[in-house]
């Protein structure tokens, strides 16, 4: 069997690529694909040992990783070195260390390797100083998947059995939901007040407000009805005013520190419009590596993060830039440092940054589709700007007063744009005009206007990931995942980009405040937080942490089973069943309401909550080839389709409308190709699929690539018609 010398093991394949690049032969690279060992889906999957009371977790590796697992085996035998690679956050450690164990490997005799960027100086680095895997790292993470099944796979059959079918209940789902819902609260209990501002116009066009009556201070809500308003205007209107004072201060705005994953997000889902989760894989392609003239090569530092320290060099190279492009002015004296507020945040780790300051958006857009040139360039002006001095504003503000009422304007003046320069700003000058101390002034207009408060907005999930870091709420890696998945579970709805929980939502919160507080409970949550922490960081035992939590919170499973009362109302209608004579009930399903007879599940009669008859599927004059029923028309989530009615005996199905085919006939077999619909879109396959397997996510067209003969396809990039080899990925434009 041949030797190899060093085996790379990495997760993901666009990495490997990455670093392949990177490494002379004498290197293999290879990724696992993610986690290739987890907690069983089918089972709990986790046991207590009869002797010391350990939770202890059953992995299995599922069986479509079996073939990787295969593959990593077999060169882990062939490899004198074998390297673990894997992400530089816990998630990455517990990886590498399934890894190991997966392969037959003591992990911590294998040499582990971090990196917080790809590029080949890391990587180089990284290979000369490995470490071990850092078992109080994977220890953590093994209690927060722990911890997450306990609560997962015992709460959420006790909240089916007593609310609804498909109710789901999450350590820290459930404590997001509350957030949620208390907004919700918020809203519903608010009651607007009235209140009036009085505007005013000076002469020269100058804009202002009331500032004092009487001598007391006019501020928002001061003013409560019409009556004092319409008071306040009848005086002003019958008033001379002089100038007053006049003052100008000068005041700095702090650079913006630079971007950890959080900020991120925030960033940009209100300046790109991009959700949490397209964020974060917009953002790991920029990690993972994009393809230049000097082959793949990551264009950020790692994007999970929680920590805002920057890599000397790094900020070395950007002041070196800063001075070269922009000059002294915008170049403070002193490099900046900044530093994370929340506990627990992994100083070692480094903030999110371009890897290569020369790498300019301007250059970039070479090489980056649409989506990743926004996402870097807010990334990339970001690290500029945290970088560069404060920008100066020059504040202004004119006093008129009357006998009575005293009015304010105020302007404002840019003096020094500083980090201005590359973010941008929305504030423009709003110059007064010059005027002198006890000057007599007109007052050209005046008008009066009722408001009422409003109450506070819905969150967006910018806001609401603002809310769960401030509250110490999970960790960089999950604030995308637990918006994800509490619209999956359809606990909430995002309208015009803004969060609103369903009625199944509350009902589940109640239940969960009255029985189960703790897991609702931000404080309870983000203390779990910092015991996570301090497993990581050696000072506190696993085990400990999972007993604590674990003894306590089954004993509530078990009295919950007994003591909650039901909440699976059932109404009776007045109503006999058409088919079985017995009573109709009203109940609540996972889609709303509906009406089924009582004697279920003998009869399964139901019909709409508003009387009308649920109409079952529509029979075609169609048999089917497989076993001789009628085929049905039946709805799903991507619209109709035709159905064997022999369902689940016969599974044969097919779309209603034939697959439009075209004229190119399949590289593989000659046979035809068609235009289908699955889950990601619009793609072209074979039509002896199974058998054939080509597959192509554009259209093919009727060309050969000129470097291996194949079949090419003709797609957009970068906003140019390009052809493109389905096989070697050979590109040329469309002319």
């Amino acid at each position: 069997m041949p030797i190899m010398k060093n085996l790379i093991i990495v997760e993901s394949p666009a990495k490997a690529r990455t670093i392949t690049n990177f490494l002379g032969k004498e290197y293999k690279v290879i990724a696992s694909k993610g986690h290739i060992r987890d907690l069983p889906k089918s089972t709990f999957g986790i046991t207590l040992d009869d002797e010391t009371g350990d939770l202890v977790p059953k992995y299995t590796i599922p069986r479509d990783v079996n073939p990787t697992v295969k593959e990593l085996k077999k060169l882990a035998k062939q490899a004198e070195t074998i390297f673990i690679a894997t992400d530089e956050d816990r998630e990455g450690e517990a990886i590498g260390y399934h890894i190991a164990k997966a392969i037959g490997k003591e992990p911590t005799e294998l040499p582990r390797i971090v990196f917080h960027e790809i590029t080949k100086s890391a990587i180089q680095h990284a290979l000369e100083n490995p470490r071990s895997i850092d078992m109080d790292s994977v220890d953590a993470q093994q209690t927060r998947r722990m911890l997450d099944r306990i609560v997962g796979y015992k709460l959420s059959p006790l909240l089916a059995s007593k609310i609804q079918k498909g109710l789901s209940a999450g350590r820290v789902q459930s404590s997001t939901l509350k957030i949620v819902i208390e907004r919700e609260r918020e809203i519903k209990a608010f009651k607007p007040e009235e209140f009036w501002t009085i505007d005013a116009l000076f002469e020269k066009n100058i804009d202002a407000s009331i500032y004092q009556y009487n001598g007391l201070k006019m501020e928002k809500l001061t003013i409560k009805n019409e009556a004092d308003a319409t008071e306040i205007t009848t005086t002003a209107k019958g008033e001379s005013f002089v100038v007053e004072s006049i003052s100008k201060t000068k005041r700095k705005t702090k650079t913006p520190p630079p971007f950890m994953t959080s900020t991120l997000q925030q960033a940009a889902s209100s300046q790109l419009g991009f959700s949490p989760k397209k964020t974060m894989m917009v953002a790991q392609k920029l990690y993972e590596g994009v393809k230049t003239d000097q082959g793949s090569m990551g264009v950020i530092t790692y994007m999970r993060t929680d920590s805002m320290n920057l890599a000397k060099e790094a900020v070395t190279a950007v002041r070196e830039y800063i001075q070269t492009e922009y000059g002294d002015n915008y170049l403070p004296s002193k490099p900046k440092n900044y530093v994370t507020k929340s506990k627990g945040a992994q100083e070692a780790h480094e903030a999110i940054r371009p890897t290569m300051v020369e790498f300019s958006p301007k250059v970039a857009s070479e090489y980056l589709s649409g989506d990743e040139l926004k996402l870097y360039r807010l990334i990339y002006n970001r690290f500029l700007a945290c970088q560069m001095t404060e920008a100066e504003l020059e504040s202004q503000s004119i006093l008129f007063k009357g006998a009575k009422c005293t009015f304010k304007a105020s302007g404002r003046k840019l003096l020094f744009d500083g980090f201005y320069r590359v973010t941008g700003h929305t504030d423009k000058d709003k110059l007064l005009p010059d005027l002198t101390q006890g000057q007599a002034v007109s007052l050209d207009d005046i008008k009066q206007a009722q408001h009422f408060t409003e109450p506070p907005a819905r969150y967006n999930e910018a806001s609401l990931i603002k809310k769960l870091e401030s509250l110490g709420i999970g960790r960089p890696s999950t604030y995308a995942p637990t918006v994800t998945i509490l619209q999956t579970r359809k606990y909430i709805t995002i309208e015009k980009k803004r969060i609103e929980p369903t009625e199944i939502a509350f009902t589940v919160i109640e239940m969960l405040e009255a029985h189960f507080p703790e897991i609702v409970n931000s404080g309870f949550t983000a203390n779990m937080e910092e015991e996570l922490d301090q497993v990581a960081e050696g000072s506190t035992d696993w085990q400990t942490i999972l007993k604590a939590f674990y003894t306590p919170f089954m004993q509530k499973i078990e009295e919950g089973k007994k003591s909650i009362k039901s909440l699976k109302v059932a109404i009776p209608t007045g109503e006999n069943c058409p088919k079985c004579d017995s009573e109709l009930l009203l109940r609540k399903g996972r889609y709303g309401e509906f009406i089924a007879c009582s004697n279920f599940p003998k009869c399964k009669y139901t019909k709409n909550a508003d009387g009308t008859e649920i109409e079952g599927p529509e029979e075609t004059d169609q048999k089917c080839e497989k076993c001789g029923s009628v085929m049905v028309i039946k709805n799903s989530k991507r619209g109709k389709f035709i159905a064997c009615s022999g369902y689940p005996k016969c599974k044969n199905a097919k779309p209603l409308t034939p697959p439009k085919e075209i004229s190119v006939p399949c590289p593989e077999c000659g046979g035809k190709l068609q235009e289908r619909e699955g889950r990601r879109g619009k793609f072209f396959g074979c039509e002896h699929y199974p058998k054939c397997k080509f597959i192509a996510n554009f259209e093919p067209v009727d060309k050969k690539c000129p470097e291996c003969d194949y079949t090419m396809g003709q797609k957009t990039l970068r906003g140019k018609e390009v052809y493109e080899c389905f096989k070697c990925k050979h590109k040329e434009e469309v002319k």
